[in-house]
């Protein structure tokens, strides 16, 4: 069961129904809960119909909702074949599982073949630019010192307004990446128009799979997150998946340029 969950090219991403792209929201937002749901409750839970169930997992490479609920559950083993916290608070316990489960769910969710691509395109790019805002920023300028290390041109930049002019200078034979939470910062969204604008090709790290910077960049790297947050009153909620999405690529960089 080496398939990923969301392998959906941009092109046929670009042509689902909003029904789908509904569906595919609310499955990523309730992945704990699918496994056990029959097509008709989630049917029912969802507001879409069977067939559009169906048709969704055909698109997105299973026979059928069947199929794909059986790789949820063999994932669901993995999350809990190891119980190695029985002696630990059951609070602090709650927490290390909620971590392990955002990294766990962020691997199952990337596709080989689309972190090859996304490799290749950093690779022949003359340049690579990296927009974030706030706390996503320290993720950015993680990927940009590395990226740096291995000798490629690489900026990042986290100003509202520089993030708006630089988007208008980029050409065609740079490559730009976003980090973002939710996929719907104004400015990086207006960045990214700017960018299609000007065919470059634009690459997105988020954890919504329906945002308006997923539906605008040629590829998305999707992590998960989990709705609880020890700080509601906040907006400080964990970057772990995008973490784990950026160290991945960087290190399936080097592997591939270094060979």
């Amino acid at each position: 069961m080496d398939k990923p969950l969301f392998n959906i090219p941009h092109q046929t991403y670009s042509m689902l129904s909003q029904s789908e792209r509904y569906l595919l929201e609310f499955i990523h937002e309730h992945m704990d809960e699918i496994a056990d749901m029959s097509i008709v409750t989630l049917s029912e839970r969802a507001n879409v119909s069977t067939a559009t169930i169906v048709r969704l997992m055909k698109k997105m490479g299973y026979n059928g909702y069947t199929s794909f609920k059986y790789r949820l559950k063999q994932d669901e083993k993995m999350l809990d074949a190891n119980d190695s916290l029985t002696d630990i608070d059951d609070d602090i316990k709650q927490v290390i599982k909620k971590n392990e489960e955002e990294v766990l769910r962020t691997i199952q969710l990337q596709s080989i073949g689309q972190i090859e691509d996304v490799v290749q395109k950093i690779y022949n790019a003359k340049r690579v630019y990296i927009f974030s805002r706030g706390f996503s920023e320290m993720i950015a300028k993680e990927m940009m010192i590395k990226l740096q290390a291995l000798d490629k041109i690489c900026e990042t930049h986290e100003d509202p307004n520089i993030i708006r002019v630089k988007s208008r200078k980029v050409t065609k034979h740079d490559i730009a990446i976003f980090v973002s939470l939710n996929g719907e910062t104004a400015e990086l969204v207006e960045a990214c128009q700017n960018l299609n604008i000007r065919q470059v090709t634009t690459i997105t790290l988020t954890t919504k799979v329906d945002s308006s910077l997923s539906r605008l960049s040629d590829m998305t790297l999707l992590g998960y997150k989990t709705e609880h947050s020890l700080f509601p009153e906040y907006e400080v909620r964990s970057r772990l998946s995008l973490n784990v999405i950026a160290r991945i690529l960087l290190d399936s960089y080097v592997i591939r340029t270094r060979k």
